[in-house]
């Protein structure tokens, strides 16, 4: 049989969408994130950072913003867009996660309703310094955060920003004070090549983050003490960190080969 070129790869239309958004931005949530931002009020969009309480959640409402039916962490115009795009691209981002520290023992010491105000504060704490360096929410899940940033939002110097991020919330949470931290964090920061997007059937679509990347940040942040945030060598490198500061190397779950880290605490200067 006579020999035929292959018919050349397509790419989806998602994946076109998803890609230029991440590395290029989206005008419309640039432009979101940096008027909702200033409004009073959490929870909030974790995508566009519109209010949905207080002062700015009760003006967002007269203009038709909401928490979304299908996912209660993003807003419904944001949800939308979601859906529209379903799917996602791999692009190179960077990762932050950041734990509790002895949070079960926590736990076991409080009434329920006084330790989901203890989150909910952690939760606010977190939210601001994510989207104070212009980072995107994934997710909560109990007593972690994971955000990722990206070039589209968080500009190419997005490891540093991470990493000002993480630092941002071990200040928040009082690490560094003479009185001592009111809540333990340690965190974790990694860059590399992550797959991020919209996944799940409609009307139930959510961001998330997928990778080796992902994977190897949750372990550093299991391996980072209270007040430490655990940055990767390959994000140091390009995060401007004193080359001085302690490096360690880690030998973590599901990896074969150790991982080469430096420890920053909440004064490492970050001369991005």
């Amino acid at each position: 049989m006579p020999m035929t070129e292959p018919e050349p790869a397509t790419v989806p239309p998602s994946q076109d969408y998803w890609r230029d958004y991440l590395e290029k931005g989206e005008p419309y949530i640039r432009w979101g994130r940096h008027v909702f931002s200033a409004l009073p009020g959490n929870p909030r969009c974790r995508l566009c950072t519109v209010p949905f309480k207080g002062a700015g959640g009760r003006t967002m409402r007269l203009f038709g913003y909401r928490p979304s039916d299908g996912n209660p962490n993003v807003c419904n115009t944001c949800q939308n867009a979601l859906i529209k795009h379903h799917g996602g691209a791999e692009v190179d981002g960077t990762m932050l996660f950041a734990d509790i520290r002895g949070s079960t023992t926590l736990a076991e010491g409080m009434a329920p309703g006084d330790f989901r105000e203890l989150m909910e504060r952690f939760y606010r704490v977190a939210t601001r310094a994510v989207i104070g360096e212009d980072g995107a929410i994934d997710k909560f899940v109990g007593d972690e955060l994971v955000a990722m940033f990206y070039t589209g939002l968080a500009g190419e110097h997005h490891p540093a920003r991470a990493v000002k991020a993480a630092q941002a919330i071990l200040r928040g949470t009082g690490h560094g004070t003479p009185e001592g931290p009111w809540l333990p964090v340690g965190a974790g920061v990694h860059t590399g090549r992550v797959w991020f997007g919209a996944v799940g059937e409609a009307p139930h679509v959510e961001l998330t983050s997928l990778g080796d990347v992902v994977n190897t940040t949750a372990r550093l942040a299991g391996a980072a003490g209270a007040g430490e945030v655990i940055v990767s060598a390959d994000a140091a490198s390009v995060s401007g960190i004193d080359p001085g500061v302690e490096h360690r190397s880690l030998q973590v779950k599901g990896k074969v080969q150790p991982i080469e880290v430096v420890v920053v605490g909440i004064g490492t200067p970050i001369h991005d």
